[in-house]
């Protein structure tokens, strides 16, 4: 994923938590704000309560990749911060893409 479509500074998603909405589900919590240009970024949190370094990092490529093969249904303009539960460890790859899907959903930010 190249640099213009991630989140880096920690400015930035303080800025999101503080005056973005947030949607949730059994498994993740999405924070989202427009950005005010065509393109959409994303940054993802994983806390250390959900595991070692080894699993967090298994999650987030896995989630990488379910972003990264769903990027183009996404709407453009948009701030988005994909936060695991701590049950997203047990799930497989695919019901961790169904959950994602479902979070962008609900959010309103997918394409029809």
């Amino acid at each position: 994923m190249e640099k213009r479509y991630r989140l880096r500074k920690n400015i930035e998603f303080k800025r999101i938590y503080k005056y973005g909405k947030n949607y949730w589900n059994r498994n993740l919590v999405l924070y989202i704000r427009e950005n005010g240009s065509e393109e959409t970024r994303v940054g993802f949190t994983i806390t250390k309560k959900i595991g070692n370094a080894v699993v967090r990092n298994k999650i987030k490529r896995r989630m990488k990749g379910i972003y990264k093969s769903n990027f183009h249904n996404i709407k453009g303009g948009y701030d988005l911060i994909f936060i695991p539960k701590r049950n997203v460890v047990e799930l497989s790859f695919h019901e961790l893409e169904s959950a994602m899907v479902h979070i962008l959903s609900i959010s309103k930010i997918l394409k029809k």
